[in-house]
Order: C-alpha cells, then structure tokens, then sequence
C-alpha cells in the first residue's frame, strides 16, 4: 500500500520507503517545501537515520512535485495538507493508526493545517517551518506575475492558484492551539527564507507540549548540517512517550 499512493484526484504521488532492521516502532512521513521534492539531501539524511534508529521513514513529494503526478500549477498548502491526508490514509490501510509527520518549509504549513485536524497524526516536526503564508508569497514573488518562474526554475511557474491559496490561508499560527500533540520545531537561524522569529513565535502558541530547537549558523536547507537537524529529529523522538507505543 505504501508504495502505491495516490491523492484524492488520484494523482500519483512518488514516495520512498526507509525500513529500519527490525520492527518498526513509528512510521515517519517526510514532506518538503515549495518548488522541492522528496529527493532532497536532508530528506534523504533524515530518512535514512530514522531508519538506523528503528523507525520506518516514508518520504514523498507532493502531487505536481519531482515524479508525482499532477500539473505543478496546481500546487499550494491547501491541496498539499490533502496529500498528506490521503498518505495517512494509506499508512492506516497498512495497520498504522498514527503517525508522525516532519515537514520542512511549506510543508510545515501544510503539517500544521493536517494535524489541527488530523487526530492520526501523533507527533508533529518543523523543519524550518513556514507560518506566514501570506507574507511569505509577498515577499519572495511579490514582484512576480503567473507564468514567471520561482526561483528561475523552469519546472516551476508561479500560478495564481499558488497565490490565492497562500493569500487565503495567511498564516497558520491560529492553528497552533489545535495542536496538542508532541510537537518539536528546528530551525537554522541563518534561514533567509523563512524567519527563525516564526518558529519562535508559533512554538509559542501551541495548544501541547513543544520544544525548539535552534540550530547555530545553519541555512534554510540544512546545508552541511542534515545530520545535525537529523540527530535534533531522532533525540526528540526517542525521548518522547508516544514514540514507544506504537504507532
């Protein structure tokens, strides 16, 4: 079922599996940022460590993103939090009935929206996670028109949908009091990205338990410090309760 994985538009969506030695104690599911896959280096790192640690690590790009199917002009946190919904559904088809999700970016956006809703998901990670949806889109493609390419990648033209999604969700701090589940958020505070300041101030809101995690001269993208966020991830998740009960 893991390796089969379609959304609610039955667009396919590419997904890797990590599986740890032994019996899985947790299954992970990695989701990326905009313009991303689920190829990315600290994706893979995380994954792979998750895996060593014991727990089965999924990751997967997003319909419309690297090898999973769909138009990429269709993608936004909206439609991506109902991604993350139908990969849930499938890791509950498999016997999982809880899960954690890391989302770096955007997809910490779009972690936020699924598990303010989501009871399935027992355990929440931002990897320098997205608040200000709003902002964030005014900021980077504020200058920018439909059909012009994000970040000069030609796979990737910025489309109203993106926009309009991003304008109506605004920002995701309000959720944070829904979250009550163990939620840890990692952030470089050299991100030119996305603000460190949101991850302080969201972490700040949340309706559970929560740490943060800050991590000293590292960038938006974990650059040469995967393993650094990745052994922040594993720590976390070994100390916490949940993780010894199963998912």
């Amino acid at each position: 079922m893991l390796h089969d994985l379609h959304n609610n538009r039955g667009e396919r969506l590419d997904a890797s599996l990590h599986e740890p030695a032994g019996e899985s104690r947790v299954l992970v599911l990695i989701g990326h940022g905009v313009t991303a896959n689920k190829d990315r280096e600290w994706a893979v790192t995380l994954a792979q460590a998750l895996a060593d640690a014991g727990c089965a690590a999924l990751r997967f790009s997003f319909s419309g993103n690297g090898d999973s199917g769909g138009k990429f002009g269709d993608s936004c946190p909206t439609k991506e939090a109902g991604d993350l919904h139908s990969v849930i559904d499938a890791a509950e088809a498999a016997g999982h009935e809880r899960v954690v999700y890391v989302g770096h970016s955007m997809g910490g956006a779009v972690g936020v929206i699924a598990a303010s809703r989501d009871r399935r998901i027992g355990a929440l990670v931002s990897l320098a996670g997205m608040v200000d949806t709003a902002e964030f889109a005014r900021r980077k493609f504020g200058d920018q028109q439909p059909g012009d390419l994000m970040w000069d990648k030609p796979e990737c033209p910025l489309s109203q949908t993106f926009l309009d999604d991003m304008a109506a969700v605004g920002t995701v701090a309000p959720l944070a009091a829904d979250i009550r589940v163990p939620w840890l958020l990692v952030h470089g505070d050299a991100d030119t990205v996305v603000p460190p300041q949101e991850s302080t101030d969201i972490a700040a809101r949340a309706g559970g338990p929560v740490e943060l995690r800050m991590l000293s001269g590292v960038d938006h993208v974990f650059t040469g410090a995967a393993a650094a966020m990745a052994r922040e991830v594993v720590s976390w998740l070994e100390s916490s309760p949940w993780s010894h009960t199963g998912s």
